[in-house]
């Protein structure tokens, strides 16, 4: 037995549904090796506030949350994260996490490759291919594209001009 072997064991709270929904965004933030305020921002929208709603932040349920994720991404590599919360999601559960992925990286403009290639790993190991996220994505697309308020010259913004998913 070697000095540190009794860390081996301390990886923190065990990975559920929820833990592994922070955990994606930290990873996700991370992979470019800054995080953004607007990313941040996204972060702690979507893991809710405080009870309250007095108190900017995490609220309490979700501190210990965000403490877990960020001491599991600590210990883990993102391959060793996809082995172990992959089998655990349902696929609304997988959606989700690659919803909040794209919203985060478009969050403060426009995904870094990083992030790029983070999701595709994501997508891989959740097996969802790129032809079925794709509605989803135009969705989270138009949601970050706030250019059409900007330029009103744009041909997005035309009479004749309709949004549509493709089929």
């Amino acid at each position: 037995m070697g000095l540190f072997d009794m860390f081996k064991g301390d990886k923190g709270a065990n990975m559920t549904p929820h833990l592994a929904f922070a955990c994606a965004l930290l990873y996700m933030m991370a992979s470019d090796g800054e995080m953004d305020n607007e990313e941040v921002g996204h972060l702690l929208s979507v893991l809710g506030g405080s009870k309250d709603g007095n108190t900017i932040g995490v609220g309490a349920n979700n501190k210990e949350l965000l403490d877990n994720a960020l001491k599991y991404i600590r210990k883990n590599s993102l391959d060793t994260f996809l082995q172990e919360a992959t089998p655990l999601l349902s696929d609304a559960q997988k959606i989700c996490i690659l919803v909040n992925l794209v919203d985060s990286s478009l969050a403060d403009g426009t995904p870094e490759r990083e992030e790029q290639e983070m999701f595709a790993k994501f997508m891989k190991a959740f097996a969802i291919s790129e032809d079925r996220f794709a509605p989803f994505f135009e969705v989270i697309a138009l949601k970050n594209d706030r250019s059409v308020f900007i330029n009103q010259n744009d041909p997005r913004n035309s009479d004749d001009y309709k949004v549509t998913l493709p089929n």
